[in-house]
């Protein structure tokens, strides 16, 4: 099963227009419709909808174009007009009377990630508490204890396991880097994985919402993972970021839209020749992604195919790319209800 946040992968904290992550009270209710892939693709494409509620399309059936679902999550039992306005997001449900539900004063994602069974990705295996895994893992494998919880990321998510899967690959390849940063890094295990390949570098791990920065703070201390600089960031807009730059791997698993927004930033932060990993892309969105990130100088490297999810590797420019002008902010609204 795939599933996208508002705009992206499931799993992302539920985040408000102004960036504050929404947690799951005796107030919330979730509205669910069914809707077709293009429509799921539609608001994923969106950065302007007028809908006060976190959004979250799912694939039910893999490969199934009509079998997909549109929940929505907010404070307050919805009324005709919300009920409208989500109705009008899903065409293909015309007819179909929408699911109500009150929620219960749990988080709304670890609801919706409960049962997840230890995955295994390279070297590395990722769970929960629910489900610890059996014995100690074998020489040469790292065991990551992610609990689903405010923030997205349990490696669960084909965007997320596909990242793991690509920088192991790339450890294997012997690539060697002496400074990485994980721009949206959610519950922290890119950023994890990054330094469990290679120790010896200065890794930096951001996200806009200062939630998921606690969550992968207290990650760490529960993975013994040490060394991980935290920043709260929308991109690559704060100076700590900047000042430290320019960085070896470059990764950030978000959405289509941010990251075509931000590609200018991104490129100028990397190192020539610079490794750039990106997730948080339906294929339908790769050539969108790729071009953005060509025009910056960048070249692609290899991809991963994950369902209808996509994972990119590009290479950097042979000098550093320097923006022509200032950053454009359009398309990385909302960016923190991702991926």
């Amino acid at each position: 099963m795939s599933d996208s946040g508002a705009i992206g992968p499931a799993g992302a904290a539920p985040a408000a227009s102004d960036g504050t992550t929404t947690r799951g009270s005796a107030d919330s209710w979730r509205v669910t419709l069914p809707c077709t892939r293009a429509e799921a693709e539609a608001i994923d494409a969106a950065s302007d909808l007028a809908i006060d509620a976190v959004l979250m399309t799912t694939e039910e059936v893999e490969d199934d174009v009509e079998r997909w679902r549109l929940d929505a999550y907010m404070d307050a039992a919805p009324d005709a007009a919300m009920l409208a306005a989500l109705a009008a997001l899903v065409p293909s449900a015309a007819g179909t009377a929408p699911a109500v539900e009150q929620l219960t004063e749990q988080d709304w994602v670890t609801l919706s990630q409960q049962g997840l069974e230890p995955i295994r990705e390279g070297r590395f295996i990722v769970h929960t508490s629910a489900h610890p895994i059996a014995a100690d893992p074998a020489a040469g494998t790292r065991a990551f204890l992610i609990d689903a919880g405010r923030a997205f990321g349990t490696g669960h998510h084909g965007t997320t396991s596909g990242c793991l899967a690509m920088l192991d690959a790339m450890a294997i390849e012997g690539q060697r880097f002496a400074k990485a940063i994980d721009i949206g890094t959610g519950t922290g295990l890119l950023a994890f994985a990054a330094l469990e390949l290679w120790p010896a570098a200065t890794v930096v791990a951001t996200d806009i919402d200062p939630v998921a920065i606690d969550v992968t703070r207290d990650n760490a201390a529960a993975n013994g993972v040490e060394g991980v600089t935290l920043i709260v960031a929308d991109g690559t807009l704060d100076p700590a970021i900047v000042e430290a730059a320019p960085y070896e791997l470059v990764i950030a698993n978000i959405l289509a839209g941010p990251l075509v927004s931000m590609a200018p930033e991104l490129a100028a932060i990397a190192a020539p020749g610079a490794t750039i990993l990106l997730a948080g892309l339906l294929e339908t969105q790769r050539e969108t992604v790729v071009a953005a990130y060509t025009a910056c100088g960048c070249t692609l490297q290899a991809l991963d195919r994950r369902g209808d999810w996509t994972i990119l590797r590009l290479s950097a420019g042979a000098e550093r790319y320097v923006p022509a002008g200032p950053f454009d902010p359009k398309g990385r609204d909302g960016w923190a209800l991702d991926i």
